[in-house]
């Protein structure tokens, strides 16, 4: 791979033309890496299919936790990434490679982090997350908050929501999205009483009848945007795919539709329908480098 590189880098050289260079950084396939959450995976599924069909350039999806997604872009392993939370979810880790990424634009706002109940609990039960302290609601509960994957950033605000709120005799249930899904699945069918961290956009709000409690302390953060993230020099090396990227914005409403037609056929058919419902938003995405 070193051999093929040094090979491209000589040849340009000896052409001595910056368009060739561009040609051959434009060859090798663009690396945007992702986790496995729902709404991260559509939106660069979506992206990768039109990066490629579109603007024909080849991409490799690399899936990862999110601590190394932030290295692996900043060291330029990787050349993307399509889901930095900002700007309190993913503060701790944007804070560290901030002066080494570059943003190239943001693929949704209004995005939300919370925790949620089913809406067959009484708001009179459980409105805020203030209610969880009452001694009944924390017995119906079990004393159980559902959490997702330890390293997420819904997480660790979720630790402080606890402190904040004085909810000492709740623990903070570390599993996964899955595992998270799982427990409200179950829940669901039963009636049973849960309280989940979740966020918006999800396609749960599709499937189930949920509702934030409201966070008067804001331990949780306000609206946040989602940015796309790329390596130093990136846009300069690719300007075709990083003017794509920079354009790509999807409103929450069509992006949980999307998320949602995925749980219910695949990843792969529900960016074909997103792709085939809206033609107008892909060709202003494409712009003239398609």
């Amino acid at each position: 791979m070193f051999k093929t590189l040094a090979a491209l880098g000589l040849a340009a050289t000896l052409i001595g033309g910056s368009v060739t260079a561009t040609m051959a950084q434009d060859a090798k396939p663009v690396k945007i890496g992702w986790s496995a959450w729902s709404d991260a995976e559509f939106v660069t599924k979506l992206a990768a299919k039109l990066i490629k069909d579109e603007l024909g350039t080849e991409v490799e999806l690399v899936q990862s936790d999110v601590a190394p997604l932030y290295q692996g872009v900043s060291r330029g392993d990787l050349d993307a990434m399509m889901m930095a939370w900002l700007p309190q979810t993913h503060a701790d880790y944007y804070d560290k490679v901030k002066d080494k990424v570059e943003t190239l634009g943001t693929v949704y706002d209004g995005a939300k982090l919370g925790w949620v109940v089913p809406a067959y609990i009484p708001e009179s039960e459980i409105a805020s997350i203030e209610d969880l302290k009452k001694p009944e609601v924390q017995k119906k509960l079990s004393g159980i908050v559902q959490g997702i994957d330890p390293g997420a950033g819904l997480t660790r605000l979720s630790e402080k929501a606890v402190k904040d709120y004085g909810l000492d005799d709740y623990k903070l249930q570390i599993s996964s999205e899955a595992g998270m899904l799982t427990t409200v699945d179950r829940a669901m069918r039963s009636e049973k009483w849960f309280v989940a961290t979740s966020w918006s956009p999800h396609w749960m709000f599709g499937k189930y009848k949920l509702r934030y409690l409201t966070d008067p302390k804001k331990s949780l953060g306000e609206a946040e945007h989602v940015d796309v993230l790329a390596r130093k020099d990136f846009k300069t090396e690719n300007p075709k795919v990083a003017g794509f990227l920079s354009r790509m914005k999807l409103p929450i409403a069509d992006l949980e539709a999307g998320m949602f037609t995925a749980q219910e056929t695949s990843y792969d058919e529900a960016v074909a329908k997103y792709i085939k419902d809206h033609p107008d938003q892909v060709k202003a995405w494409v712009g003239e480098e398609g």
